[in-house]
């Protein structure tokens, strides 16, 4: 037994007693462990949370408890169960959402939902199609949360953002790796105007701000031994932005054929089939409540993510590998060749995905 993470749920409102606290999974951000009561009493699921990336995590923390408050006094109203489908945050023995220990970590503690499935991946259109149900779900469900959010990720999806980054690292260039990525440089300033008129509409909010959740992976939507959607998790990420940025974000993870780092870009391509599933059950979920700029741009937003990520690989490569983490020399620069590859299907594919969303929309609302 860890008697360091032991040491560290005790400071949480536990119901029971800990008889074990042991790792779980390999998480990319947050170091993550799952608490192990006695008897009858919930298990939980402690995490430290990366106050490099996420900050301050007190708001974040804030955040998190406004909209599960939220879902679960919807889920309640439509009687549902809302410890099964909502996330519940425990909160410190002092009160706070977090605790802080001696290091000045901050960690943070919810009741595990125990009975589920979940998936690594969306490799069919029927796991497409549980995803796409899964986020609009969530979405719709907080629609109507009015309650302010605190931006802990900055500059997040914002390509206006991006491009001032990317001009800052273009002039420093640090480690010259400029002049041989020249054609990946087109790539980006060749569609630089598009994606910027793109951001503009979500700015003036023409394109509304609502909440969203800001890591779409299919791992992050349980679902009971049936295989209905019962919760999103992991929502560290949840924003006051445009949820555009959820679709086009799902869409690049579940509709690429290849790896995001694929060395053989020929694998990479955007799958129809998939991109029509998740679509469909996503727009089921959330007709009720998307204008109709929000649906002229579904399938736009597919490039836009696709194409920010493109710039963000490309970014750090230039700049020397800071940020991402890397396996070797040019794995930055692998990334943007596979996620520009990703990036051409969708546009090769553009008009189809868009008469797609229509027709589909069309059918729902008659």
């Amino acid at each position: 037994m860890n008697t360091s993470t032991v040491a560290i749920a005790g400071n949480f409102k536990l119901e029971g007693e800990i008889k074990e606290v042991r790792p779980l999974g390999e998480g990319f951000i947050n170091d993550t462990f799952f608490i192990e009561t006695k008897g009858v009493a919930p298990d939980y699921i402690l995490q430290r949370k990366n106050k490099r990336i996420f900050s301050p995590i007190p708001d974040m923390m804030d955040n998190i408890q406004k909209v599960c408050t939220h879902i679960k006094k919807k889920v309640l109203a439509q009687g549902g169960d809302p410890l099964r489908e909502a996330m519940t945050i425990i909160p410190a023995t002092d009160g706070k959402l977090y605790f802080l220990d001696a290091e000045e970590e901050y960690w943070a503690v919810c009741r595990f939902i125990n009975d589920t499935v979940a998936y690594e991946a969306a490799d069919t259109p029927e796991l497409a199609y549980a995803g796409g149900k899964g986020i609009g779900k969530f979405q719709s469900l907080v629609a109507d949360l009015k309650e302010p959010l605190t931006n802990i990720l900055p500059g997040f999806h914002d390509i206006a953002y991006r491009f001032k980054q990317w001009k800052e690292v273009l002039a420093k260039n640090p480690v010259g790796r400029k002049k041989e990525v020249a054609e990946e440089i087109s790539w980006i300033e060749s569609r630089k105007t598009e994606m910027l008129e793109f951001w503009q509409l979500v700015e003036n909010r023409t394109i509304p701000t609502r909440i969203s959740h800001n890591d779409t992976k299919i791992n992050n939507i349980l679902f009971d031994k049936k295989g209905d959607v019962l919760c999103v998790i992991d929502l560290d990420t949840v924003l006051s932005s445009t949820v555009l940025n959820d679709f086009g974000d799902a869409m690049r993870f579940y509709t690429n054929t290849g790896l995001e780092d694929d060395k053989n870009t020929d694998n990479v391509s955007m799958d129809m089939a998939i991109f029509k599933a998740f679509s469909k059950g996503y727009l089921e979920e959330t007709i009720s409540f998307l204008t109709p700029r929000e649906i002229e741009f579904l399938a736009f937003s597919a490039r836009y993510i696709t194409y920010e990520q493109v710039l963000r690989f490309l970014m750090d490569y230039i700049d020397g590998d800071n940020y991402y983490k890397i396996k070797y020399a040019n794995h930055n620069l692998v990334r943007t060749r596979a996620q520009y590859r990703l990036l051409l299907s969708m546009e090769a594919q553009y008009k189809e995905m868009k008469e797609f969303i229509t027709t589909y929309v069309a059918g729902l609302r008659n």
